[in-house]
């Protein structure tokens, strides 16, 4: 199945058009896929692909604010609730009963919270790097220079980012987020000052993939990225009573750098999910980067096919 034959439409979901990539019939089912930053919709084409050859139909869309989809208004903060009710629109205007969701990065948030506010329209829930948190986490420990505190400082970014072109930028977060380090920055320097030009692209992203992201990219900018998910990480709920009651299948890259955030590896081992998802599996993959979708898609593939033929959905 090539790649030319997903599917871009707009939909009209809460007064914005949203971009949504879609292939496959979806005879077993239809699984939606929600990205992280800086990830579009294209970060799913691999799994996209194979959930569609094997009987289901994917739906893929640009977060609002990102990529091919409307800008909300300027004014407007930023809010994990309208994620999820993003969600619940496309599911309604593309008449999908119920779908299995899977997240990953920033993209996981909504997929939990969506699953635990509309159980009767998710099939089961599949994570990449990011385990359900009943609170937010605590990143005041983190050094200064942490990007996520940088991110979160208004105007920083901006300025950091506007010394370059769109292309530069994300390729120089790829770059930094596909590392094993938290990329953090000493004093006197900034985020886009860790890598530059010579640092090589991961060896599984090639310079057309650049282009793909720098596209959708040039169209959105990043002002709405920044808000959602860095500049509204502190505004997520406690959710300390959250009881799934659909299967959640987390998986972990262990070399994704978010694994060394403070209490990341603990929670995930620990079996603190536990208390939240009755019917939890998690899977680590060793060579696992913060990207695994993109950089082991074969692998993640796999996984992915195994936890839906394991929750078939019933006729």
């Amino acid at each position: 199945m090539a790649q030319q034959e997903i599917e871009h439409i707009h939909l009209p979901v809460r007064g914005l058009n949203l971009h949504v990539a879609q292939v496959g019939k979806g005879d077993l089912g239809t699984v939606v896929f929600l990205h992280g930053f800086p990830e579009i919709w294209y970060s799913w084409r691999h799994q996209m692909l194979a959930v569609a050859a094997a009987g289901y139909r994917a739906v893929a869309p640009d977060c609002r604010g990102y990529g091919l989809s409307d800008q909300p208004p300027e004014e407007e903060e930023a809010s994990w609730d309208d994620l999820v009710a993003d969600v619940l629109g496309i599911l309604d205007a593309l008449s999908i009963p119920k779908a299995f969701l899977v997240g990953k990065d920033f993209g996981a948030m909504p997929a939990y919270d969506f699953a635990l506010r509309h159980p009767d329209r998710t099939c089961g829930v599949m994570c990449l790097g990011v385990p359900f948190s009943p609170h937010p986490s605590p990143l005041d420990t983190m050094p200064e220079g942490f990007y996520v505190l940088r991110w979160n400082e208004p105007g920083r970014a901006e300025a950091d980012f506007g010394r370059y072109d769109v292309r530069r930028v994300v390729r120089t977060v790829y770059v930094l987020f596909s590392g094993a380090e938290i990329p953090t920055a000493k004093e006197g320097q900034e985020i886009m000052d860790l890598a530059d030009l010579s640092t090589p692209l991961p060896e599984w992203f090639t310079e057309g993939d650049l282009d793909a992201y720098a596209a959708l990219y040039d169209k959105s900018g990043f002002r709405y990225p920044l808000k959602m998910p860095y500049r509204a990480l502190h505004r997520r709920p406690n959710q300390l009573a959250a009881k799934f009651q659909v299967p959640v299948f987390m998986v972990m890259g262990e070399k994704d750098y978010t694994f060394k955030f403070p209490g990341m590896e603990a929670a995930v081992r620990s079996g603190a999910m536990d208390n939240f998802a009755p019917d939890l599996k998690i899977t680590y993959i060793p060579e696992g980067t913060h990207f695994v979708q993109e950089q082991l898609p074969e692998q993640v593939n796999q996984l992915l096919l195994g936890f839906l033929k394991d929750h078939p959905v019933a006729a």
